[in-house]
C-alpha cells in the first residue's frame, strides 16, 4: 500500500525555496523603500529650493525717481528677513551676500526646516529638529553689477551635511541648487 502526503525530503526542499523567495522579497522591499524615501526627500528639497527663489525674486529691485524729473534712487530691498518663519524687516533683503553662503551656515542667509518643509529656525546651527538646511547666495553679476544679480539656493538634508568630511562642495543627489538671473533696466 502507497502512503499519500508528502516526504520529509519534500517538505525541507519546499521550506528552503520558500527561505530563498522570501529573502528576495525583503530586500526587494527594503530597496523600494529606500528609493521611496530618496525621492521624496528630492521633491522636498526642489519645492523648499523653489519656495525660498520665489521669495528672492519677490523682493523689489528697482531704480525710481524721487519726484518726476529727478534723478533715478535705488529703491531695493535691503531689509527684508528671510530667515523667519514669516517674511519681516531687521534682514538683508538682496544684499550682496558673503563668500561661502552655500557652503557654510551664515547668520542671515541659512535657515532650516522639518521633514515636512516648515520652517524650525535659523542661525549657524541646526535646531534638533530640523531636516534640512536652506541656504542661498545674492551676488552682483560681474558682467553688469547694477543691472543684474545671481541668486542661488541651495537645501540640503541635514544628515548629508553631518556625514560630508568638508563643507558642501559638489552635489550628492539628494540636495536641490537653483540658480536664478535677476535683471533691471535704468530708463
Amino acid at each position: 500500500m502507497k502512503a499519500h502526503g508528502f516526504t520529509l525530503v519534500e517538505v525541507l526542499v519546499a521550506l528552503g525555496l520558500f527561505v530563498v523567495i522570501a529573502t528576495g522579497v525583503a530586500q526587494l522591499a527594503a530597496a523600494a523603500t529606500r528609493g521611496m524615501r530618496a525621492a521624496r526627500d528630492q521633491t522636498m528639497t526642489v519645492m523648499l529650493a523653489a519656495t525660498k527663489m520665489d521669495q528672492l525674486r519677490a523682493l523689489e529691485w528697482t531704480y525710481e525717481p524721487s519726484l518726476p524729473g529727478d534723478p533715478l534712487v535705488d529703491r531695493s530691498d535691503a531689509t527684508t528677513d528671510l530667515t523667519a518663519a514669516s517674511l519681516g524687516s531687521g534682514g538683508v533683503g538682496l544684499r550682496p551676500s558673503p563668500a561661502g553662503s552655500l557652503t557654510s551656515n551664515l547668520a542671515s542667509f541659512v535657515d532650516y526646516c522639518d521633514d515636512r518643509g516648515r520652517w524650525v529656525g535659523s542661525g549657524t546651527s541646526p535646531p534638533p529638529d530640523a531636516v534640512f538646511i536652506r541656504r542661498w547666495a545674492v551676488r552682483p553679476l560681474t558682467v553688469a553689477p547694477d543691472r543684474a544679480l545671481l541668486l542661488q539656493v541651495l537645501v540640503v538634508a541635514v544628515r548629508e551635511e553631518r556625514s560630508r568630511a568638508s563643507p558642501w562642495s559638489a552635489r550628492s543627489g539628494g540636495d536641490a541648487l537653483l540658480i536664478s538671473v535677476r535683471t533691471r533696466t535704468r530708463d
